[in-house]
């Protein structure tokens, strides 16, 4: 069994940074062979993606609203993903969930995901 345990989230104020992290275990789940993503929810919306890291940490994809102040990133060493989120806005609370996906593109699409965390909550006070 897959399990995808995200951490690091909290209440912070506008302009701070946090670093989110995205723990994978389970005996046959091979981290590095995995894509791992991002996503995030607001109260009363959809899911949206947030950002994706390939399997080595080579290649990385984020949505267009989160480029320049959010960075993907892994350890497969760890079998960790993080997403550290600087200047952060109002606009940016949501629950934030980790995915796993044996896709061999990157995608922002949720469907394309095999695995999911059961999320951390980040709050932003302006």
């Amino acid at each position: 069994q897959v399990q995808l345990v995200e951490s690091g989230g909290g209440l912070v104020q506008a302009g701070d940074s946090l670093r989110l992290s995205c723990a994978a275990s389970g005996r046959t789940f091979t981290f590095s062979g995995y894509i791992m993503a991002w996503f995030r929810q607001a109260p009363g919306k959809e899911r949206e993606f947030v950002a994706a890291v390939n399997w080595n940490g080579g290649r990385t994809y984020y949505a267009d609203s989160m480029k320049g102040r959010f960075t993907i990133s892994r350890d497969n060493a760890k079998k960790t993903s993080y997403l550290q989120m600087n200047s952060l806005k109002p606009d940016d609370t949501a629950a934030y969930f980790c995915a796993a996906s044996a896709a061999l593109v990157l995608s922002g699409d949720s469907s394309r995901y095999d695995f999911w965390g059961q999320g951390t909550q980040v709050t932003v006070s302006s």
